[in-house]
């Protein structure tokens, strides 16, 4: 059986936490290898993916692993978390380099996630599973597709165990940037990232601001379903299960779901896999 994992935010009022808890409650149904948690842009989340992180574990029962991020924390920050986690019994992180909030001119002690990624192993070596991102159809500022390559690369080769890729709707863009990354050298696993739809234009935004193509034709049948709610909603389940199938048959890993803290989503896709 393919393993799967989920992906939530950290909730920072009442709602979005009941809005959380629901959905984990949904999803743990579905026996999920483990959850992550996301690091807020310019460490707006020191405190709030942490919480999140304890009640993951200690109310819903999830091996919770924390997105550590560049972005805004300093060595030291960085290194009170890792111990933080360390004693909840966290033996997975996320590290990514982070976006940058809007006016915010350097990352923080840390530039790059090879740096991050290095100072993991450096402090913690052994204890940590680290995952990283990488991006199939390539990084948004990434120069090139090469450049792309040879940065993820360095991640692998700076202690990384395996990669979770940006989310994409182009199987073949997944194949391809596997078969790229194993003709350079890289042997981990690379878990594709799957986004349900739930809110077209919300992923419109989402994909325009973090370079992942919406091909045309999908767009193209949104807009041929009008209002009709539910015709989209059957759909974007139909067809992002559909790639799911091909990338499992194709070798994938495992499927990582960006859940947005949704449930309905992520269990319609789930439900249509054989």
């Amino acid at each position: 059986m393919t393993p799967i994992s989920f992906e939530f935010y950290p909730p920072k009022t009442d709602e979005q936490r009941a809005q959380l808890d629901k959905a984990a409650a949904k999803l743990k149904e579905q026996n999920p290898e483990y959850v992550s948690c996301t690091f807020g842009a310019g460490g707006s989340t020191l405190s709030y993916t942490p919480e999140t992180v304890e009640r993951l574990h200690a109310v819903h029962g999830y091996d919770a692993a924390p997105h550590l991020s560049c972005v805004g924390g300093t060595r030291a920050e960085l290194g009170e978390l890792l111990e933080r986690y360390k004693a909840m019994g966290c033996h997975r992180i996320v590290a990514l380099r982070g976006d940058l909030p809007s006016g915010m001119g350097h990352t923080g002690d840390f530039r790059y996630a090879t740096d991050l990624v290095d100072f993991i192993r450096r402090e913690h070596d052994g204890f940590f599973h680290i995952e990283v991102g990488c991006y199939p159809e390539c990084h948004p500022q990434a120069d090139d597709a090469l450049a792309d390559l040879r940065h993820f690369k360095a991640k692998i080769d700076a202690g990384a165990n395996g990669a979770i890729t940006q989310y994409f709707y182009n199987a073949d863009a997944y194949f391809r940037f596997v078969d790229d990354a194993r003709r350079i050298g890289v042997t981990v696993p690379i878990v594709p990232g799957i986004m349900p739809i739930s809110n077209f234009s919300q992923l419109r935004r989402f994909s325009d601001a973090c370079g992942a193509e919406i091909p045309r034709w999908i767009g193209k049948r949104m807009q041929a379903f009008g209002d009709d709610v539910e015709a989209i909603r059957e759909f974007a389940a139909d067809m992002v299960a559909g790639m799911c199938e091909r990338l499992v048959d194709g070798g994938a890993p495992g499927l990582h779901f960006y859940t947005l803290n949704l449930s309905k989503p992520t269990l319609a896709v789930l439900s249509r896999l054989r």
